[in-house]
Order: structure tokens, then sequence, then C-alpha cells
């Protein structure tokens, strides 16, 4: 009785972590799904539409370049394409989360999967490396992810239902990249984190003029090799200067 009383006083404390971890971040986020919100129905999609778009897609960055699409009538082809290669890093995070949830039985991977966001991500990965282990560290991410999943959702209502009473001096629309800010500054703390991080935003500055958004891969493409090779290097680095003592 004692035993199943810790486990599930360790699932409990856990998921409460990830809920106060992911709680701070939703400062930006609410404001991005309200700027989604009234996004959605400016370029003629139904407040049904809109709102299962946060629902299904679930994904803030690729939500708003599908909108932006959208609206200038480009082809369908190239707009599926545009999406899914903007949630390319997706497929990233699962790789990286996989070394700690990859013994869970498949339907809380698919759940898990779902909530997997660039913030959930973010505070869930931090707490994977920087805590010690445990056999409960995916009601942490669940607990992160929920709280965006929830925040998303209402946020989202908030813009499709009141939207057009929101003063545009409110600059709502500066809560998107302040939101990714706060996500990227805490995981700055070593070079090819840094290096990755300059190198994507100049390719992001340098590829502004390529069409249909592609700046966006350009961008995560530079700041994924640029990581890649200085992580490499910096490993080499190190490994001589211990050889040679």
């Amino acid at each position: 009785m004692t035993n199943k009383f810790t486990r599930k006083n360790s699932a409990r404390n856990e998921f409460v972590s990830g809920l106060k971890d992911g709680l701070p971040l939703q400062i930006g986020v609410i404001p991005f799904g309200i700027v989604f919100g009234i996004v959605g129905l400016e370029v003629g999609l139904s407040p049904l539409q809109t709102f299962l778009m946060s629902s299904i897609l679930f994904g803030g960055a690729s939500q708003i370049v599908f909108t932006q699409l959208h609206a200038t009538a480009t082809p369908f082809a190239v707009l599926v394409a545009t999406v899914s290669a903007v949630n390319l890093r997706h497929l990233l995070y699962g790789m990286v989360m996989s070394e700690y949830l990859r013994h869970l039985p498949l339907k809380w991977r698919l759940i898990l999967g779902y909530l997997l966001t660039d913030e959930a991500f973010a505070v869930s990965h931090q707490r994977y490396t920087q805590r010690p282990t445990s056999d409960f560290m995916h009601y942490h991410l669940l607990g992160s992810g929920l709280i965006l999943w929830f925040c998303w959702q209402v946020s989202t209502a908030i813009g499709i239902l009141s939207g057009p009473t929101i003063p545009e001096s409110f600059q709502l629309g500066f809560a998107i990249p302040l939101t990714f800010i706060a996500v990227i500054i805490p995981s700055l703390t070593h070079f090819p984190a840094i290096f990755s991080a300059i190198s994507a935003g100049l390719a992001a500055l340098i590829f502004q003029f390529l069409p249909f958004n592609l700046w966006l891969i350009v961008a995560a493409f530079c700041g994924i090799m640029a990581g890649t090779l200085s992580s490499y290097v910096s490993k080499n680095y190190i490994k001589k200067i211990q050889e040679r003592k």
C-alpha cells in the first residue's frame, strides 16, 4: 500500500512540476493564441475551422504559416509541403525525447507526441537533463504539454470571440517572437547552442526574400548544421587537450 502511494505521489509531483515549469511561458503563448484566432478569421476561415486547427494541428508556427499561405491562394501541394517542413523540427524533438520515453507503452508515446511542442520540449528536456531521473519523468512532459494545450485552446477561442474588439495598439503580434525567445534563451548555455542560434538567426535575415516562407526551412537547416559541426569541433578540441595532459 505504501509503495503504491509513493508511486502515485511521485507521478503527481512530476506532473505538477511540469505544470509549474510550463506556466511562465504562457505569458507569451496566450497573446500568440489570441493573434491566431484573429488571423484565422481574417484570412477567411470559419470560427470552427480556426478553433479545430488549434486542436488538431496544435502548432503555433505552422498554423500561422498555414493561414499566411491560405490567404495568398498558395497551391495546396506547396501549402502542405511548407507546413510539413516547418513541423520537421518536431521530428528532431521526438528523436531527442525518445531516449527518455521509448520504454513507455504506445498509448503514452502517442499522447506525449501530440503534446510535444516547442515550449513543452524546452522545459521538459531541461528537467530530464538537469535533474535526477525517475520512473515518472514522463508525467513532467504531460504536465508541461497540457498546460500549453489548455492555454492555446482558450486563447484561440478568445481571439475568435473578442478579436475584433481588441485595439491594435496592444500589439499582440509581438508576443510571437517573444515566446520563442523565452524558449531559446535558457538553452544557450554552451558554444554549439549559441553558435547554432546565431547562425539560424543570420540565415533567417539573409533568406527573407525566399517565397512561401522557405526562409524558415533554410534557417532551421543552417542552425542544425552549425550546431552539429560546432559540437563536433568542440568535442575534438577538448579531447586533444585532455590527451596532451
